[in-house]
């Protein structure tokens, strides 16, 4: 049994494709798009059409990321209206506008999906972890969070009979970890890896002498094209001045987008700074300029 799990494709096109024609030579028995497909990246109905392509002929099974809902959320009663808001949410919004406000798709993705191995353990595709989508597994997570986090204790799949395996994505940096019976395996960032590594990452699950053994699998893609996407495709003009950090991260390898809202994301949502001027003085002080 073969599982390959996508994460973090955030609308990146080029790596996306690279990743495809990587699971065609290796032949996996499922694929799971592990959350965050679309936004924070050029170009999303390019890359949702592909995966619901392969969802309808190939099989391949969606989970939802944060990323999905900050989408979801333009087309809902709670949708930024404040002109602060709109200015924070605006690169989101380009999204929701390239896939025609149609966020149906997005919606019916599942938090989780479950898979059962051959030898009748469980193991679960979520995108955070089981605290939400925004909550994340990370190296440096300690034993007694990850516990918590993958729901070892109490789990809502009652029928399980043990929990085999736990696979996320979230944090754009992959990890390969035991805990108890269970491999955890964090599968990285198709579109926009945070470990300084500009390749394309995902994870390979495989079973092997009646245990889950992973990988995670470093690609070279067509890189200058997932930047030229920025400027082409309007995402840089049109998407709002947080999308000079997305580009960054692409460029760099490295978040700043959540360094960025720690700072300043209160005082822009207050109207005390502009979202401009927020990432021009976090581009100053970062040294990150473009």
């Amino acid at each position: 049994m073969k599982v390959a799990v996508l994460a973090d494709v955030h609308a990146n096109l080029p790596a996306l494709l690279a990743a495809a024609a990587d699971l065609d030579e290796w032949k996996p028995d499922h694929v799971i798009v592990n959350g965050d497909l679309v936004n924070r990246g050029p170009r999303p109905a390019e890359c949702l059409e592909f995966v619901l392509d392969k969802v309808a002929h190939s099989g391949w099974l969606l989970v939802r990321g944060n990323h999905e809902d900050y989408v979801i959320l333009h087309a809902g009663p709670d949708a930024p209206r404040s002109s602060a808001a709109r200015q924070v949410h605006q690169a989101s919004y380009w999204t929701y506008c390239q896939l025609d406000k149609k966020v149906r798709p997005l919606t019916d993705m599942p938090a989780a999906q479950w898979l059962t191995d051959p030898g009748g353990g469980q193991v679960c595709f979520t995108h955070g972890s089981l605290l939400g989508r925004r909550d994340g597994i990370y190296p440096e997570t300690s034993k007694a969070q990850l516990r918590a986090k993958i729901g070892l204790n109490g789990r809502p799949n009652a029928g399980a009979e043990r929990l085999a395996g736990f696979v996320v994505g979230h944090t754009h940096r992959a990890l390969v970890r035991q805990l108890d019976q269970a491999l955890v395996v964090n599968a990285g960032s198709v579109g926009l890896p945070f470990d300084h590594d500009r390749r394309l990452c995902y994870a390979r699950l495989t079973w092997q002498a009646s245990q889950w053994r992973a990988e995670i699998v470093r690609l070279e893609y067509d890189y200058p094209q997932a930047i030229q996407d920025f400027y082409t495709t309007g995402y840089l003009d049109q998407g709002g001045p947080l999308v000079d950090l997305v580009l960054k991260e692409l460029l760099e390898a490295r978040s700043h987008l959540y360094n960025w809202a720690v700072q300043y994301q209160d005082l822009a949502l207050h109207g005390q700074i502009s979202v401009r001027a927020a990432v021009d003085r976090y581009l100053d002080a970062s040294g990150a300029r473009r």
